[in-house]
């Protein structure tokens, strides 16, 4: 059992204002893991004071010292991976092959393209050649308050930690409880590459306690959030009263359209980018939509394709898929699934209940629904788990309006070999990202979404202007 009831603030590893522990579920075994402290408002307020006192020097830092800090980061990061994939395959369940090189890598990937971006990066650069003394500054926000999710844990803590860090921010993170032990590593790392006591801060608590007290704390200028849709609208209403600055990066329900020319791995390729990482992914492609000319093969196809999927305990080595995160998602998955039988949708792979073979854990079975209609309830709500619905569709525009009918708009997918008719449907999708034929977005590119998947962006150039202030200067010295 690991134990580590200690937050990290003002340099050092304190004990908790007020003993509360948390037991920390192993999703694959039901059986706590880990033992971590929940914070209070005192252990909040000496963080964020911690932060605060910190900011001036660390403001003043020149960008090239903050980016050190950050290269010395990645090496330590790289040097401790394999506690980290430890750690997230204990609290989250992701597969140990998965966590090596997926959930441990996504921060690799993060790290070294904010170095990059950062390097590019003019923190003081002119208005243009026609106001020669004007001058354009970028400086930090100020404190701020780092919250993220348990789904991808290293993936979002250092696109948050990272880009605050490079944008001269000091920060209180606070993880999900669902997934500490990396975050607390983290904590170790950002300690051993020595950032300055007080630029970051580390408080473990849930959303009613911590994170409240976070996003609406006085002192706190700016919230970074990932999580649910109905969390960020919280947050939202908390922060109000003191009109910081909030960025979220919440739900989805990406619509993958699939026409009748593409290729022939398409509905193979949606299939299992859906159930990566047991479906808890808010960029899951969980509508697919087929046009009729090829609908019944499609779906014989991802029928096909969800059964052939395995799946298993997170500590064994393997490509298979682990469990969901806890009890209360297992059962709330176990409900919509329920909900897409009763409400008329075809099941043609998994179902309810575990998969044969596993009696104990919170493990899904990789389903399928044919025949749904974007009115369905498994077509609304984003599930977060393994579970895929199929529509069927006529015309380019019919597809349009249904990917568009939704109140998320993070990530989209189109599949055809028409490279005019791609970049057409892209255009029209009212989604932040886009993503065609299998082609991922390239290192650099923002991360976010429209409408009630959030606002701001996160990775590269523009995660780190997330973190930053545009201060306008005229009459500025010209150089002797």
């Amino acid at each position: 059992m690991i134990e580590k009831r200690d937050f990290y603030i003002d340099g050092a590893w304190v004990a908790p204002s007020v003993p509360n522990d948390h037991k920390v579920i192993d999703p694959s075994t039901e059986e706590p893991g880990a033992i971590i402290s929940l914070g209070s408002q005192a252990d909040v307020d000496a963080a964020v004071a911690a932060a605060r006192a910190a900011f001036p020097a660390w403001m003043a830092t020149p960008p090239a010292e903050r980016i050190a800090l950050v290269e010395k980061l990645l090496e330590v990061y790289l040097a401790r991976s394999e506690e980290l994939a430890q750690a997230m395959t204990l609290t989250m369940g992701a597969p140990i092959e998965w966590s090596r090189t997926q959930q441990v890598g996504a921060g690799t990937f993060h790290i070294q393209n904010f170095i990059k971006a950062a390097k590019e990066f003019q923190f003081i650069r002119p208005l243009g050649d026609h106001a020669p003394n004007d001058r354009i500054v970028y400086e930090p926000v100020g404190v701020t308050a780092l919250i993220t999710p348990w789904n991808w844990p290293m993936n979002q803590i250092t696109l948050k930690v990272v880009a605050a860090a490079i944008a001269g921010c000091t920060m209180v993170l606070k993880p999900s409880e669902e997934s500490p032990i990396d975050a607390m590593l983290f904590a170790e790392f950002m300690d051993e590459a020595g950032f300055p006591k007080g630029v970051f801060n580390l408080v473990n608590g849930d959303g009613p306690g911590v994170g409240t007290a976070l996003s609406g704390h006085k002192d706190v200028d700016m919230v970074s959030f990932t999580g649910s849709t109905r969390a960020g609208i919280a947050i939202s209403k908390n922060a109000a009263d003191t009109l910081k600055r909030v960025h979220l990066e919440l739900g989805g329900k990406g619509a993958n359209i699939i026409f009748a020319d593409a290729d022939d791995k398409a509905v193979k390729r949606g299939v299992t980018h859906m159930m990566n990482n047991t479906g808890q992914s808010c960029n899951a492609p969980s509508r697919m939509l087929v046009q009729r000319d090829i609908y019944d093969a499609a779906v014989e196809t991802a029928a096909q394709v969800a059964d052939s999927i395995a799946v298993g305990n997170a500590h064994e080595e393997g490509r298979h898929i682990g469990p969901v995160v806890n009890e209360a998602q297992w059962n709330k998955i176990q409900g919509l699934i329920q909900k897409g039988i009763d409400e008329g949708a075809r099941l043609v792979a998994g179902g309810l209940g575990r998969p044969d073979g596993l009696n104990r854990g919170y493990f899904v079975k990789p389903t399928v629904f044919a025949d749904v209609t974007n009115d369905m309830t498994i077509a609304r709500e984003e599930i977060f788990g393994p579970v895929l619905s199929i529509i069927p569709f006529d015309t380019e525009e019919e597809a349009v309006t249904i990917a568009n009918d939704t109140v998320y708009g993070l990530t989209n997918y189109v599949q055809t070999q028409d490279g005019t008719k791609a970049n057409r449907v892209a255009l029209q999708l009212r989604s932040g990202m886009v993503e065609m034929n299998g082609k991922s977005r390239s290192a650099g590119a923002p991360f976010g979404g429209m409408k009630q998947s959030g606002n701001g962006r996160e990775a590269g150039v523009w995660g780190i202007e997330d973190f930053l202030e545009v201060k306008a200067i005229g009459g500025w010295a010209s150089e002797a």
